[in-house]
């Protein structure tokens, strides 16, 4: 790491920065809300181009990606050190989940509306504000690139709600060198750092076609399917080892049954979805040999019908990072100068991080502006969150990139008393400007240009 004084970072001065950002980052979020991106349901091109305008003039050149098809999946902004180092990207997906009921939001999804300090619309939290915050990072950062030390690429990627991961799929198939990813998701209080892994199998399970008034009973795939599930209910799973770097168990859950049409025909085939939720104690083989058990034994139990069929639909690995990880060792200590004190945590829900897992490419998955109503109605965030998480990404960038960050030891006692306060008092803080005989060089690498 670079410890020459000239390029000793205050993060008061990463604050200030922040803070000066606010406007502008709200305004790109609220720009970003109001253009629907539901994934697999809307164009994503409006979005991608309202980026491109806002990036450009800035001095941060956007490249569009595209899949195979030619349709646009994601844009990427890179910003290349004058030294070398490895290559480090923070991630933020642009498109959305779907709207729900939209007569039961207060406000509309798209309505972008600013309302006691919360700001209201779909993808607010997952994740526009994140993509604004980045967006204003690459160009901080992208005005002191001759400080830096490796390269720093802000992915904001499209198709992850839908699943399919376009956008990352096509910037991981070409960026082969990767250090590391950092995914900022919202919430304040959890660094992520890991999480389950996902088995999903279909299984097609089935009877015989009859009328269902006849004398003679035919087996039914339904009352069949019935008893996987049940049987598939009582498995006694390995308890999760609180001791070890991954403390959760593992899951089972049927979350789909289709079966059946009309009242008159007994049903010959039904078809289940089934979620396993993986750990490092009970993989994506382990399940399959669960369920083949139970599946094998019921179709014993039922000789005139044909063996259920089982599919592998996906699978991606569970993963927890280390606790030596320079991820969280950035990230954790910059957001406490911040006031913050998020806590890491391998998280129950599968996220990008497995499948980036599966690519040998380490990741953090949730460290974000502060919110309600994920997916749900009325999702918001609380906007005076939003400068101390810029700050707190912009420090741990700058030490990926090989720049020091710490407290000057003229003001460091006043930087903590300010920093630790809370984030309305903070907000009064974006005119201060710390007299500290670094000054000028924080200037350089905030990517201001001084007073």
């Amino acid at each position: 790491m670079n410890t020459d004084p000239a390029v000793s970072l205050n993060p008061e001065h990463l604050l200030v920065a922040a803070h000066e950002d606010a406007d502008s980052v709200l305004e790109l979020t609220r720009s970003l809300v109001q253009v629907p991106t539901r994934g697999g349901i809307d164009s994503y091109q409006p979005a991608i181009d309202l980026l491109a305008a806002w990036s450009t003039p800035r001095g941060v050149a956007p490249e569009v990606l595209h899949n195979e098809s030619g349709a646009v999946v994601g844009l990427a902004l890179t910003v290349e050190g004058a030294g070398p180092g490895p290559t480090w990207v923070f991630d933020a997906c642009l498109d959305t989940a779907g709207f729900g009921d939209e007569d039961a939001w207060t406000h509309g999804p798209t309505s972008a509306v600013v309302e006691d300090g919360w700001l209201y619309g779909r993808g607010s939290a997952d994740s526009k504000a994140a993509v604004a915050i980045l967006c204003h990072l690459a160009v901080r950062l992208a005005a002191a690139a001759g400080q830096l030390h490796g390269r720093l690429v802000v992915l904001l990627d499209l198709d992850e709600h839908t699943g399919v991961f376009g956008g990352a799929k096509v910037f991981f198939a070409k960026e082969r060198n990767v250090a590391a990813v950092m995914i900022a998701y919202p919430g304040v209080d959890h660094l992520v750092t890991g999480g389950r892994g996902l088995h999903r199998l279909k299984l097609d399970v089935f009877g015989q076609s009859a009328h269902s008034g006849s004398s003679k009973s035919s087996p039914n795939a339904i009352v069949k399917a019935a008893e996987i599930i049940t049987e598939l209910s009582k498995v006694n799973l390995p308890a999760a080892d609180r001791s070890s770097n991954f403390p959760l168990p593992g899951k089972i859950t049927v979350t789909a049954v289709t079966g059946g049409e009309g009242f008159s025909v007994n049903p010959d085939r039904c078809t289940l979805n089934v979620d396993v939720r993986t750990t490092p104690a009970f993989d994506g083989g382990l399940a399959d040999a669960v369920a083949n058990e139970i599946i094998s034994h019921i179709d014993a139990r039922w000789p005139d019908t044909a063996a259920t069929v089982t599919e592998v639909v996906s699978s991606w690995q569970p993963y927890a990072l280390p606790p030596e990880s320079p991820l969280p060792a950035a990230l954790l200590p910059s957001a406490r100068l911040f006031g913050l004190h998020p806590v890491p945590k391998v998280a129950g829900p599968s996220n990008i991080g497995n499948y980036l897992a599966g690519l040998g490419i380490p990741a953090t998955a949730g460290f974000g502006v502060d919110y309600v109503g994920l997916h749900a109605t009325n999702e918001r965030i609380r906007i005076e969150s939003i400068p101390a998480v810029q700050a707190t990404y912009h420090a741990t960038a700058l030490q990926l990139l090989g720049v020091s960050v710490a407290p000057s030891p003229t003001h460091g006692w006043l930087c903590a008393l300010r920093l630790s306060r809370s984030f309305s008092e903070t907000a009064n803080f974006s005119a201060h400007r710390c007299g500290s005989v670094d000054g000028s060089g924080c200037n350089r690498l905030l990517g201001s240009q001084g007073e």
